[in-house]
C-alpha cells in the first residue's frame, strides 16, 4: 500500500472516532458506558478473528 493511501486511512480513523466520541457525548451517553461498550467489542472481535489457539 502506497503511503499516502496509507496515511489517508488513519486520518479516516482517527475522524470517524472523533466523530463517533462527539455524537456520544453531545447525546448523553456517559463516557463510562461508552467505554465498556467499546472494550466488550474489542473482545467480540478479538475472539471472532482467533484461529483455534
Amino acid at each position: 500500500m502506497p503511503l499516502p493511501h496509507f496515511l489517508i486511512l488513519i486520518l479516516a480513523v482517527i475522524l470517524a472516532a472523533a466523530l463517533t466520541l462527539w455524537i456520544a457525548s453531545a447525546s448523553g451517553v456517559p463516557l463510562m458506558a461508552m467505554a465498556l461498550v467499546i472494550l466488550m467489542a474489542a473482545g467480540i472481535a478479538h475472539f471472532a478473528m482467533r484461529e483455534d489457539h
